[in-house]
């Protein structure tokens, strides 16, 4: 008897639960869903800044506020695509400064960030028209602005990835998944350094075709040297982080390394014909959609792990589950405000990091700006990385000395 009373009140907390959220969603309402809806306009703040770079000269070219433009019309691309970034940057943070800060459900700040759609559609299509009607030297301006918030959107996605690395890495040493991961994590492991190996391997051979390519040569072998030196500092007895954590960083490491390396110009005697080729095929089209949709992932990604920068976790009661409103699933401020550096990134990327610099059509992130900004987010990973690891043993010890 007891049991069916216990059981029909989960039904009903269940039900209470369930009504409760389908009535959010019923009044459009839903955080979840709003995720989707402002990645999907990032998305097509993306597609209409490529279209502005590769196919907008002839519309550009007629505006009258562009003809102070330094370069003439090679640069009419490059400003197009920072107009696209600027309206993309300020509808975001518009909404991170009217969301910011939000705690709980059905606040008036919570129904603005997931709910009015047709305002936030209007507002969005004025911030992408208004740059357009702005003088040259303020879009330049706003384009070195943009390098400094493209590089503080790859800080923070260097800290949410190392701290997914290492969250992954604490369940399955937890008391609770250890005996059961022990295996899969030595699989997991071995397979990371082989990938990692092979592709070394790889890039010595395609990118390295003659001996004078010293600074492809001193890109890879000090990638080399970064994954040796992550993997003792992770299996130092002090640190005993597993041997997981530092095959997964090398993995993203050696990407990052192919990526500086593949971002050189064209026409250069290290990288390989087909990669410098002039031409447009189906491979560079395909490669560009998927560089596209990997910066909206990113991005996406990126922006709901807020809790990769709380280095104070808060001890207060979880509350009870019918308690009303309930807290937000995630942090819209932080959300909004990575997708504002994250469009001062796709302008970087789409730009070659360079105003002044051409593009060809359907490239991204090409230039030796490309190539340095990638080569020093390979490098600042590996410390941010290291110092995760190090700081912990380093504050143990100066606590341990001073009682």
């Amino acid at each position: 008897m007891e049991s069916g009373t216990n059981r029909s009140s989960i039904e009903s907390s269940n039900s209470h639960k369930g009504s409760s959220w389908f009535s959010q969603f019923r009044n459009a309402s839903n955080p979840w869903m709003a995720r989707y809806a402002y990645a999907l306009i990032f998305l097509v703040a993306n597609l209409l800044a490529w279209a502005a770079r590769d196919f907008g000269h002839g519309a550009l070219i007629e505006m009258k506020r562009l003809e102070g433009c330094d370069g003439g019309k090679d640069c009419l691309g490059a400003e197009g695509v920072l107009r696209v970034s600027l309206g993309c940057f300020i509808f975001y943070i518009i909404m991170f400064l009217s969301t910011a800060g939000t705690s709980k459900l059905n606040e008036t700040r919570d129904k603005w960030h997931s709910g009015w759609w047709s305002v936030k559609s209007v507002l969005w299509a004025g911030m992408t028209i208004i740059p357009f009607l702005l003088p040259s030297g303020l879009i330049q301006l706003y384009g070195v602005i943009a390098h400094f918030g493209a590089g503080v959107f790859l800080l923070i996605q260097i800290v949410s990835i190392i701290s997914f690395i290492t969250w992954l890495n604490d369940c399955c040493t937890s008391e609770k998944y250890q005996e059961r991961c022990q295996i899969h994590m030595m699989l997991f492991a071995t397979i990371a350094y082989v990938i990692c190996l092979v592709g070394i391997i790889l890039m010595f051979i395609w990118y390295t075709p003659q001996p004078s390519c010293l600074l492809n040569i001193f890109f890879i072998t000090w990638t080399l040297v970064l994954l040796q030196l992550m993997t003792s500092v992770s299996l130092h007895p002090k640190v005993n982080a597993c041997i997981l954590t530092p095959g997964l960083m090398g993995l993203y490491v050696v990407f990052l390394c192919w990526c500086a390396i593949r971002s050189e110009p064209a026409g250069d005697s290290c990288i390989r014909k087909s990669d410098s080729a002039p031409k447009t095929d189906w491979l560079s089209i395909i490669s560009f959609v998927v560089a596209i949709l990997a910066i909206v992932v990113a991005t996406f990604s990126t922006g709901i792990d807020s809790k990769c920068f709380q280095f104070r976790k808060d001890d207060t009661d979880t509350p009870a589950e019918d308690d009303v409103p309930y807290d937000v699933p995630y942090g819209y401020g932080f959300f909004h405000f990575v997708f504002a550096t994250g469009a001062m990134y796709f302008a970087m990327l789409l730009i070659g990091w360079n105003s002044h610099h051409v593009m060809r059509k359907w490239t991204i992130d090409v230039g030796w700006t490309s190539t340095w900004v990638r080569i020093v987010n390979e490098w600042l990973a590996v410390c941010v990385y290291s110092w995760m690891l190090i700081a912990p043993v380093i504050r143990k010890s100066r606590h341990n000395d001073s009682t």
